[in-house]
């Protein structure tokens, strides 16, 4: 019966732990996709901003005091960047609804964080700021093969 339950607990943490992506995994799906040395930046610096942000969550959301929500391994807000239909004055930039973001495939996340960069730059991010910039982020890829 100990056996049972404990067999169940992890089971349990298991499934709480949801959508974390394999850190060398996402390294190599964000080259594929074309993310290393898009519009000058470095791979590890992605790897960097997304471990900051969600730390490999593809289902990670966070709500801010403006009313806007925050989703994914971008955490791309939807006061400007997708519609979720519950943030007022949204302006969904990337013409996207917020829950594709919080899917595993990752496709619609990297073109609306490309669309992103593109017009503001990785300054867009304020984890890029405070954790990566001026760093070392060559950990963020270390051992992966990319």
């Amino acid at each position: 019966m100990k056996a049972l339950l404990i067999l169940g607990l992890l089971l349990l943490s298991a499934s709480v732990q949801g959508n974390q992506m394999e850190r060398c995994k996402l390294a190599k799906s964000l080259k594929h996709y074309g993310m290393d040395k898009f519009k000058g930046i470095s791979l590890a610096q992605w790897m960097c901003v997304i471990k900051w942000e969600s730390n490999y969550r593809t289902d990670a959301i966070n709500h801010n005091t403006d009313k806007s929500t925050d989703y994914g391994l971008f955490q791309i807000n939807s006061r400007y960047w997708c519609h979720d239909g519950k943030t007022p004055k949204a302006f969904n930039g990337c013409g996207i609804s917020c829950k594709v973001l919080l899917k595993d495939d990752i496709t619609e996340a990297v073109k609306c964080a490309k669309k992103i960069v593109s017009t503001q730059g990785i300054r867009a991010w304020v984890a890029w700021k405070k954790h990566c910039q001026n760093k070392d982020v060559s950990e963020y890829v270390k051992g992966c093969g990319v």
